[in-house]
């Protein structure tokens, strides 16, 4: 179960030959548009992608973008039966336009109020029968920060998740740290775990203080900081510590690199793999996406290869 904010990720593609007259920016010719799924319903595609069941949960306006949402989640055989309409909301859209394969400007739209107690008390009920109807193994947690992951959804889904012993891995949202008591897993980047430990990360030293602090704040069982180019390091409950090297061979766009990770890893340890078996699948899962522009997904075929090319 993915559980968490949607969002309608717009792409319009073009050239650029010359600078506005009317003030010093590019004049893009449009060649081309496109959407793509967002935030959590990415996180969803990419589960989908690695063969496993995707059960989306969240909340979108209802408006056009929404019945766009549902399209392509239709046809990318991925369920809305937990995609619930809020007739005070706006659907979000992140709009890129991108010149010659570089992002010009993003523009968006969205509303990042709390949800109503009505429509937050919807999800709980819905969550709460789903895991008991169709035997979730997991529940992952997608915060972007726009509403729908409030302290008391959170208290009581992880209450339930816990009680029936679901795995709950979450991306964080910075500003919202300390609300993911008692997880199985968290999966910051580095920044947003020195922000939410007030510590920069800098050196190995302030990694693991900032590691280990935020384990034992959280009272979590892991904790994975991405670190870009440095790969990723694994922090677990019994004091074990494994850094993961970057196996990307190109960058061209960490756009939902973030979503690749936690997909990756969460479907490997629910389907038996070790949290440093995950953690490493996890990692050359990342280390492909960046090499597409926009959001992409990784298959498990595609995985398959790339990890029996890295052992050979």
């Amino acid at each position: 179960m993915i559980l968490g904010d949607l969002m309608l990720d717009e792409y319009i593609w073009g050239n650029v030959s010359r600078i506005s007259p009317e003030a010093p920016v590019p004049v893009v010719e449009i060649m081309n548009e496109s959407l793509k799924l967002g935030g959590a319903a990415n996180v969803a595609l990419n589960v989908k992608a690695l063969e496993d069941v995707p059960l989306l949960v969240g909340v979108v306006g209802k408006d056009r973008n929404s019945e766009r949402l549902k399209e392509i989640l239709n046809n990318s055989r991925i369920s809305s039966q937990g995609v619930f309409l809020d007739e005070n909301r706006q659907t979000t859209v992140k709009t890129r336009i991108i010149a010659h394969s570089q992002q010009v400007v993003r523009a968006d739209r969205e509303n990042t109020d709390e949800l109503s107690t009505d429509m937050a008390f919807k999800l709980i009920d819905f969550i709460k029968k789903k895991i008991i109807e169709e035997k979730i193994s997991a529940l992952l947690i997608s915060d972007y920060g726009k509403g729908v992951i409030s302290l008391n959804l959170l208290n009581e889904v992880i209450n339930f998740a816990t009680e029936n012993n679901i795995f709950i891995s979450v991306d964080p949202k910075e500003t919202h740290f300390m609300n993911y008591q008692r997880v199985s897993l968290i999966t910051p980047n580095h920044n947003e775990a020195g922000f939410a430990y007030g510590k920069r990360i800098k050196d190995d030293k302030s990694l693991e203080e900032v590691g280990w602090g935020l384990l034992e704040r959280l009272e979590t069982e892991a904790l994975l900081i991405t670190r870009g180019e440095k790969g990723m390091s694994l922090f677990e409950r019994n004091r074990m510590l494994t850094h993961f090297p970057t196996v990307a061979k190109k960058v061209y766009d960490i756009t939902g690199a973030g979503d690749t990770v936690i997909s990756a890893f969460t479907c490997a340890f629910a389907s038996g793999a070790s949290l440093k078996e995950s953690a490493l699948i996890s990692n050359h899962a990342a280390g492909i996406v960046v090499g597409e522009l926009g959001t992409a997904q990784v298959t498990k075929e595609e995985l398959y290869q790339d990890l029996k090319n890295y052992t050979e």
